[in-house]
């Protein structure tokens, strides 16, 4: 196994999902587009494809980007709905770093002619 598959495959989000201190009093919104996630369909077995968007305003943490990254590649094998990734990956960010405001966005490829998008957003559904 290569040291980045080994990386991905034994990622443990309690100890990997590395987060910083927030050093600024002003809100920002930070905004991480990550276009290469995949997962497999929990059916088939089939690999599905999606652009996942992250979107917050920092409370006292900000979530450093490799350790988003490592978390989102640790989809790639794991037999998953579009809606419980979608899901899932809302609820780490709202546990881990607790922001103000919290956006998630996942656009999976159309497969099959169907074309998902869940859409999570703190601001129009209440924390």
């Amino acid at each position: 196994m290569k040291y980045g598959e080994a990386i991905v495959e034994n990622f443990d989000i309690e100890k990997d999902f590395e987060i910083w201190p927030n050093e600024h009093k002003r809100d920002y919104v930070v905004k991480v587009t990550l276009p290469e996630f995949t997962c497999l369909c929990p059916r088939s077995g089939y690999p599905d494809f999606a652009t996942i968007y992250v979107e917050y305003t920092p409370d006292k943490w900000v979530a450093e980007l490799k350790a988003i990254k490592l978390y989102i590649n640790s989809f790639r094998n794991r037999h998953i709905s579009h809606e419980n990734s979608a899901n899932e990956i809302y609820s780490v960010f709202e546990k881990k770093i607790a922001p103000k405001r919290l956006k998630v966005v996942a656009d999976y490829y159309p497969r099959g002619n169907v074309h998902t998008v869940i859409e999570i957003d703190s601001e129009k559904m209440g924390k």
